[in-house]
């Protein structure tokens, strides 16, 4: 016989009732339907493991392609590629110095959605 832990346990209320005034309230401040698919298109970008590779490394140091693709022994078109993934999302940004062009990251608020994620699955 299986045993199941505690985690796979979904508790449920023993009596069914809509508390109408927490409802309400929580329908007021909610936002809509569009917002909410903008933001797990956001949170999708943080699910493939060479992007969030890419987004730590540029949280460190502003880089280059050729930067990038040496840290993380992969070519310099895979990495083009995600950056481009990353800039069309808008959570890098670039510049353009001569031939070289560097990456960074757009603002603080990835490189905190960043360093709370892996205090997160660090605990």
């Amino acid at each position: 016989m299986a045993y199941k832990k505690d985690t796979d346990i979904i508790e449920q209320c023993d009596l069914i009732s809509v508390h109408q005034d927490i409802v309400d309230q929580v329908n007021r401040v909610m936002p809509d339907e569009e917002k909410l698919q903008d933001l797990a298109d956001f949170f999708r970008i943080f699910a493939d493991s060479t992007r969030i590779r890419i987004l730590y490394l540029l949280s460190q140091s502003e880089m280059c392609v050729c930067d990038i693709a040496s840290l993380l022994n992969m070519g310099q078109s895979a990495i083009s590629h995600q950056l481009r993934v990353l800039k069309q999302m808008r959570l890098v940004k670039y510049r353009r110095e001569g031939k070289t062009v560097f990456y960074s990251l757009s603002d603080g608020h990835i490189q905190t959605i960043l360093a709370q994620g892996l205090e997160h699955v660090e605990e």
